[in-house]
């Protein structure tokens, strides 16, 4: 397992998105957000995705494909 505190941007057309949900249930990473701040035009949230190594890697490149901007925070933390 590992950790990964990352900053999820979302633009006005993906705000009302339940993107975390689709993290836990389509990609079996659990996500805790730490920050968050969602208005009706955009949105971010810091959050820490743990999983499998390739399970984490694959919902970042998830999250990229769907237009959500996302910039690694700190170090990989395993458990």
């Amino acid at each position: 397992m590992i950790e990964v505190r990352v900053k999820l941007t979302f633009p006005e057309d993906l705000v009302r998105e339940p993107f975390l949900a689709r993290l836990a249930r389509d990609h079996g990473v659990e996500p805790n957000i730490r920050r968050a701040d969602v208005s009706e035009h955009e949105g971010w949230i810091v959050c820490e995705l743990a999983g499998e190594p390739a399970k984490v890697e694959g919902a970042l490149a998830w999250l990229r494909l769907e237009g959500v901007r996302v910039d690694l925070l700190g170090d990989v933390v395993e458990s």
